[in-house]
């Protein structure tokens, strides 16, 4: 299974949020424990907090693209400045595939409330919907990380 399909099937799963299932798909490649990565990522998932913003395999892939960084002792800012422009592309990219970035648009539940979160787990939103941009997002980044 390719790197897309295995971040598809841990959402799917039901066992860990988008951005987890995103940074997880990556790991290895970086260097990072599996259990840190799904405790740094588990606050971002329902577009951050279930507050409905940034989708969490946005935020996820904003990690990883961060990850993919080399930064330099001499000058920490241009990692940094590089990262900004990524996140940007990242963005176009995301949106030219599904309208948005933000998770209550993306799947139309409103999961800060008590009524929204119900139904979209009653409509299995988190296992059938959010793994197809949890996908997406690592399909993304497979184009924008170069190999080493």
């Amino acid at each position: 299974m390719d790197r897309a399909s295995d971040a598809h099937a841990l959402m799917s799963a039901g066992r860990m949020n988008c951005a987890q299932a995103v940074l997880i798909a990556y790991c290895e490649e970086f260097g990072l424990e599996r259990r840190l990565a799904l405790k740094l990522a588990q606050g971002f998932g329902g577009g951050m907090g279930r507050m409905g913003g940034i989708c969490g395999a946005v935020t996820g892939g904003y990690m990883v693209l961060g990850l993919a960084q080399k930064m330099r002792d001499d000058n920490p800012r241009q990692s940094l400045d590089r990262t900004y422009e990524l996140v940007r592309e990242f963005n176009q990219r995301f949106k030219a595939l599904h309208g948005s970035v933000i998770c209550k648009e993306l799947i139309g539940y409103d999961l800060s409330t008590t009524e929204g979160l119900a139904e979209a787990r009653n409509k299995k939103i988190f296992t059938t919907v959010c793994p197809d941009f949890v996908s997406d997002s690592v399909k993304i980044l497979g184009v924008m990380i170069q190999p080493a």
